[in-house]
């Protein structure tokens, strides 16, 4: 599993209540006090995907194993983090690790759960993480750009990119803006820009945490949040951890009723997980046959043959051609069979570009 979102936010937002839920285990401590959370704890999740069980049903398959993405449940950030305070820098060092940034915010009162800043702020605590993690970037980058200088002026043509890749970057940062927000970059700094590991530069997705009573509707801190992530071209859900840990340790058969009766067409997690599927820009591509019917993941871009490799190298390395069917025309043929008689198999070469749905079947020789 190559892609995982970090679940970050201020002490007793509700972050590891909602990651218990998240990967229905008692794996991360949840407590009333800061930092209970003392290691990064990850957990892998199936991504929801009504698609997969109707390919199933057509294909008759004995096995239905679905796409996971992994969460990594992060300790609460404080003022100072990136000077230390708290457990700051051990934690800083974990999101740097996450390709994407699910930001937990508390929407709820509570009397009896005490909030670091005394009163609840969503868009006030969103600021409080954002500039911790922008003075950590513009620490790391002051020390890299020092070293920089040197090389570039020894005629270093790398060293000279970099650092004018970063020094733009530092500039952007300086006027109190994230670094994914920053405008003007080269498709070669762009390509750089991972590279860099600055924390800023990773898509963020907000979480609204609400109480019961909001789960359905939000409220009034959830439309602040929501008008925060518009003005930023950012995503939001809400989403109540007090509910999503009931309904996790519900059976089957009774979650759904227990979501009707709070107004609920799905789980918040549901939506959460898809949210950051979509975060992380990335696509579902299928194999089906009577044996399973299997969904998998590659980033938005991916070829054929890097769809093949996903399954096992040898496919990528011996790829000769994909045999491939939409989703869409798999089910208005009713099957693979249907499909081919209708005309709607293709076979797409190496430039093949993934489509979200596609089902494939690879053919390779090694």
């Amino acid at each position: 599993m190559g892609f995982n979102c970090g679940i970050v936010g201020l002490p007793n937002v509700g972050k590891s209540t909602l990651f218990n839920a998240l990967t229905q285990t008692a794996a991360a401590e949840a407590a009333n006090y800061p930092f209970c959370t003392i290691e990064p704890n990850t957990g892998r999740v199936s991504v929801p995907d009504s698609r997969l069980d109707e390919l199933a049903v057509l294909a008759k398959s004995a096995t239905i194993i679905p796409t996971q993405l992994e969460f990594v449940d992060i300790a609460g950030l404080v003022r100072g983090a990136s000077q230390g305070e708290g457990l700051g820098n051990k934690f800083l060092g974990t999101i740097r690790e996450v390709d994407a940034i699910a930001h937990v915010l508390r929407c709820f009162e509570d009397t009896e759960i005490t909030h670091v800043d005394g009163d609840v702020d969503p868009v006030r605590d969103a600021a409080t993480v954002e500039t911790e993690l922008m003075l950590a970037d513009l620490d790391s980058l002051e020390k890299r750009m020092a070293a920089l200088v040197k090389k570039s002026r020894g005629g270093d043509i790398d060293a000279k990119a970099d650092l004018a890749l970063m020094e733009k970057l530092f500039a952007h940062l300086s006027d109190g803006k994230p670094v994914r927000s920053t405008d003007g970059l080269t498709d070669a700094e762009t390509l750089r820009l991972p590279y860099l590991q600055l924390l800023t530069s990773k898509p963020v997705l907000y979480v609204c945490n609400v109480a019961e009573g909001d789960a359905a509707t939000g409220n009034d801190y959830t439309k602040l949040v929501a008008e925060k992530a518009a003005s930023e071209g950012a995503a939001h859900v809400v989403v109540s951890a007090a509910i999503e840990s009931e309904i996790a340790q519900l059976e089957d058969d009774d979650k759904a009723e227990f979501l009707s009766e709070l107004g609920l067409s799905e789980t918040g997690l549901s939506r959460l997980i898809r949210a950051g599927y979509g975060l992380l820009d990335l696509l579902t591509f299928f194999t089906v046959g009577p044996k399973e019917a299997r969904a998998w993941t590659v980033a938005a871009g991916a070829s054929a043959p890097q769809a093949a490799g996903v399954i096992h190298t040898d496919f990528q390395r011996g790829f000769i051609r994909a045999e491939t069917i939409s989703f869409a025309d798999y089910i208005a043929c009713q099957g693979e069979s249907g499909a081919k008689d209708a005309g709607k198999l293709r076979v797409e070469g190496s430039d093949y570009k993934v489509v979200d749905g596609d089902v494939f079947h690879f053919r390779f020789n090694v």
